[in-house]
């Protein structure tokens, strides 16, 4: 406890394990804040917190979700991120190499991202208070010139882009918790998308309209709330939705419909329709797009709606997920 307490303790683990464990990344003064010369332009600001179970996965880690998660985040608001904060939990008894493995994937994670960390805070709570260890973070970007992004400028007959395979991380974190008798090799998708948003906007920032991460509660959850906030329905081809054969093994074994399962590597564009061709050769061009799809078309009606057209000639209403059957997935 007393790492947590302000003293000497503090000073040492602050001093001589957090910054040193975050690398070049660490770009703060240990001062109360951090004061940024970031020059002119609109900015995007978000904050998370980080409780995913176990700490460690295939694909990644708690220190790597909270830098990909945060950077998401301002990239959806298309934004690239300019600094990071990061804010520690920790759990009295946590192994220290438990907790110098989450800082260290931390670090490498924001110089993978390019996002320097300019300040944090640590705080130890009582054996038992806790789950060994939380994070959270929050994320400063600036936006890029002549992006202006939001559900007020979707029109009817844009088309959906998604950049690559869905479920991945949701059936990751679950098979990683042996709570079910499954196998399957997968790996979480966490990611930075910022190198694979930047490019779209910049070809053409007026035809990309609207921008979303699919995470908790997944690809359905992101597009019920467009269709509601604008008023139309958004329409998909699930034979055009990437899933690999793993997730949606497991999907059809427990019961889950992929597009309620959370991912942390992936997006949602809503484009211009004459422009969506040209954006998806674009996405698939760069490395980590290769398997995006347009998968959906905003309609008219019926309104706030979210269908998905099936390959054998039906269609079946998607709705928001009801109760959380993967809690604690990021």
């Amino acid at each position: 406890m007393a790492d947590g307490a302000g003293g000497k303790a503090s000073r040492r683990l602050v001093e001589g394990t957090i910054v040193p464990l975050l690398g070049d990344a660490w770009k703060g003064t240990l001062a109360d804040s951090a004061v940024l010369d970031i020059g002119p332009g609109r900015l995007a600001m978000t904050t998370d917190a980080f409780v995913v179970r176990p700490l460690r996965f295939p694909g990644g880690s708690i220190g790597e979700l909270a830098v990909n998660g945060t950077v998401n985040d301002l990239a959806m608001a298309g934004a690239g991120p300019v600094a990071l904060v990061a804010a520690l939990v920790i759990e009295e008894g946590t192994a220290v190499e438990t907790v110098e493995a989450e800082l260290r994937a931390l670090g490498e994670a924001a110089g993978r991202a390019g996002v320097p960390v300019v300040g944090g805070d640590t705080k130890v709570v009582e054996h038992g208070k806790g789950d060994g260890l939380y994070v959270s973070t929050t994320g400063l970007g600036r936006v890029l010139e002549g992006v202006a992004l939001g559900p007020d400028r979707v029109r009817e007959g844009d088309r959906v882009l998604l950049s690559g395979p869905i479920g991945d991380h949701g059936i990751t974190i679950l098979l990683a918790r042996g709570e079910v008798d499954l196998e399957a090799d997968l790996r979480s998708d966490s990611r930075p998308v910022w190198p694979l948003v930047r490019p779209l906007l910049e070809e053409d920032p007026g035809a990309v309209r609207w921008l979303r991460d699919p995470t908790r509660g997944g690809v359905a959850s992101a597009l019920n709330e467009l269709a509601r906030d604008r008023g139309l329905a958004v329409v998909l081809e699930e034979a055009a939705i990437p899933v690999r054969e793993p997730v949606r093994g497991a999907c059809e074994l427990l019961g889950l419909d992929p597009l309620h399962v959370a991912n942390e590597g992936q997006f949602l564009a809503v484009v211009a329709p004459g422009a969506a061709d040209r954006l998806l050769d674009r996405l698939r061009s760069i490395p980590g797009g290769e398997g995006a799809a347009i998968v959906g078309t905003l309609r008219e009606g019926p309104a706030r709606a979210v269908l998905a057209e099936t390959p054998y000639g039906g269609t079946r209403i998607v709705d928001l997920l009801e109760g959380d059957p993967l809690p604690r997935i990021c």
